[in-house]
């Protein structure tokens, strides 16, 4: 008996022991997990709520955000801030696709009343892209929530420098609440984006993959264009730049309806280069951006080829689909299934320049390729190289130099997470001084009053002497006086400003405004009128009168296809307008929209090189 209890001390001794190195053990495996742990990430949403309030104290917040913008818990951003007693949450502003998500790609979205909290929901994705003085009148302070992918054409980040810009020119404060990029925050791939391929999707020059959060990005372009917003981050805790989305512990929302999981998420950035040519990338099929390929592709034989190809982190299986809406709607499409291996390892735009290069060369004669490439991947040399059948190996090259040297000088230096790059250490809150107007545009002889404002590294508003600044013009185009920009000589040059250790510097062109064409087109709720210019502006004025809205444009030229005697365009199908008289009045262009009606309303979104105005039919 005695002889059976100590055999059994010793079993329950061994398997204490066995246990204890047992969970030992998985205490290692979970300390050591690293990326494909059950890691959990705080989102800048719970990181406000919970740590930083005091942000929000006795101000009228207005929330930029989309069904993206829950908590870990799912729970909606607009309910958490609506229902806070310390939130005084007064607006709603939707990117593309709505607040809501339920708009397809570049679909007008309106504003109108959110029937469960009775505020005002302004569209950032129709006639105005960037929030007006009107649309402002009531915030004191814009947050961001929203989730990006990772991508320079995923228009979501530029939904964040419009509002940059709209606080920076209206004097709001600014918070971003950070999430994952779920791409990751190591790799950065393709050119950035050169001036010549610039459009409402790269206004800010970015490469195709830039790597950062968009907490990182507001930072970035606050100092890098002397933007001076009253900025903050809530930074995520817990993140680190070697997680993708699937390591974070947080629940994936799409982003919109044609990102519906992360793995569609992984691949946008590479596979959406196969767009603006006559290849699909699956949109109208379960599987968009997954799914690749064209009527006259052969799938088997592409997929034995990517295949071959040895691509990192993914593989390729023959695929033949039929997309129910958008390119090639009904119609049979051979091609591959993009299967995403460890996602780690893969270079996005290689991906995409592989899958383009060997379609292209399975029937040369069938791929084509529009105009707007250049402004998909950002440089215009890449689309003559594509179709001149050059090695992707030597597409890459052609940018490679340039994008380490912004890697390293600008990107790095913005940088909030972990592992920051060799040589490169974390960001520190710094104070930044800013340049108004944004776009410093002149013609020889006129002036443009500059103001300047900044905040220092507390965030605390730098009460500035307007005498204590001291300004310099580059390139002898002009001089600064008494805060006033007299451009003398036509030219690009450098307006910098100089204030107790701060510097702000500012691009300006100074050149005759050049009006080339005018062009309109008649939509569901308005009508377009584009003034096609040289250069974009931000000086000119819209008069209303009666009947009439009279555009006048100081300093500005008829030149172009435009009669240089002026003209009347005659407007049959509006039911607004019904022409538009331009004619050259001394050193101004002048332009009358003949209205429809006396009451109208109009609006002005942004574009670079053009003046547009939406003539509202209501």
């Amino acid at each position: 008996m005695r002889t059976l209890k100590l055999m059994m001390m010793i079993l329950i001794f061994v398997l204490a022991l066995t246990s204890s190195q047992i969970i030992s053990s998985a205490n290692d495996i979970n300390d050591n997990k690293g990326n494909n742990g059950n890691q959990k990430v705080t989102p800048g949403i719970e990181v406000l709520l919970n740590k930083k309030l005091k942000w929000l104290k006795n101000k009228r917040v207005g929330l930029i955000t989309n069904p993206t913008g829950v908590a870990s818990n799912l729970e909606s951003n607009i309910d958490l801030l609506y229902d806070h007693p310390e939130v005084n949450l007064t607006a709603l502003y939707g990117p593309e696709h709505g607040i809501r998500g339920n708009r397809e790609a570049g679909e007008y979205v309106e504003s109108y009343i959110d029937e469960k909290t009775g505020l005002p929901v302004y569209s950032l994705y129709g006639p105005t892209w960037k929030p007006t003085e009107e649309m402002l009148e009531d915030v004191d302070v814009l947050l961001f929530d929203i989730q990006d992918i990772g991508s320079n054409v995923y228009t979501y980040i530029y939904t964040l420098g419009f509002a940059m810009e709209a606080a920076a020119e209206h004097d709001k404060e600014l918070i971003v609440l950070d999430r994952p990029n779920p791409i990751g925050g190591t790799k950065v791939e393709g050119p950035v984006r050169s001036e010549d391929a610039v459009s409402f999707m790269g206004r800010f020059m970015l490469p195709v993959r830039h790597g950062m959060t968009v907490g990182e990005l507001a930072v970035m372009w606050n100092h890098e264009y002397s933007m001076g917003v009253d900025l903050k981050v809530a930074q995520m805790k817990g993140w680190k730049r070697t997680m993708h989305f699937e390591d974070t512990g947080l629940p994936w929302v799409m982003t919109s309806p044609n990102i519906p999981t992360r793995n569609t998420a992984y691949l946008y950035a590479g596979t959406e280069l196969l767009d603006d040519t006559t290849l699909t990338t699956g949109l109208g099929t379960t599987r968009p951006f997954e799914l690749v390929g064209a009527p006259w592709i052969d799938g088997e034989a592409l997929a034995e080829e990517m295949n071959d190809r040895d691509i990192a982190g993914v593989t390729f299986r023959s695929a033949y689909f039929t997309p129910m809406f958008g390119k090639y709607e009904g119609e049979m499409v051979g091609g591959v299934q993009v299967h995403m291996d460890d996602p780690s390892q893969v270079d996005l735009v290689n991906l995409g320049l592989h899958l383009v290069d060997a379609m292209r060369d399975q029937n040369p004669e069938k791929f084509e390729m529009t105009s707007s490439y250049a402004n998909l991947i950002g440089d215009t040399e890449v689309p003559d190289m594509i179709m001149n059948n050059e090695p992707v190996e030597d597409i890459i090259g052609s940018w490679r130099e340039e994008l380490d040297t912004w890697v390293e000088d600008v990107r790095n230096q913005y940088l909030m997470y972990p592992p920051y790059p060799s040589g490169s250490p974390p960001y520190k809150q710094d104070g930044i001084l800013g340049i108004l107007p944004l776009d410093l545009t002149a013609a020889p002889g006129q002036n443009i009053d500059l103001t300047v404002r900044g905040f220092n590294k507390h965030g605390e508003k730098l009460d500035i002497d307007p005498d204590s600044i001291e300004w310099d013009a580059s390139n002898d185009i002009g001089y600064v006086e008494n805060g006033t920009f007299y451009a003398e000589k036509e030219g690009q040059g450098r307006i910098t400003a100089t204030y107790d250790g701060y510097q702000a510097s500012r691009e300006a062109e100074v050149s005759a405004t050049q009006v080339e064409n005018i062009r309109h087109a008649v939509h569901s709720g308005y009508t377009r009128v584009v003034f096609d210019l040289n250069k974009s502006i931000n000086n000119y004025d819209l008069i209303k009168h009666g009947d009439t809205l009279r555009l006048e444009v100081p300093y500005g030229d008829i030149s172009g296809e435009l009669n240089e005697d002026g003209d009347t365009i005659e407007i049959s199908n509006s039911p607004s307008l019904s022409s538009i008289e331009y004619s050259q009045e001394e050193e101004m262009f002048v332009a009358v929209f003949n209205l429809k009606k006396e009451k109208v309303q109009f609006e002005t979104p942004e574009f670079s090189s053009r003046l547009v105005i939406d003539i509202k039919h209501e």
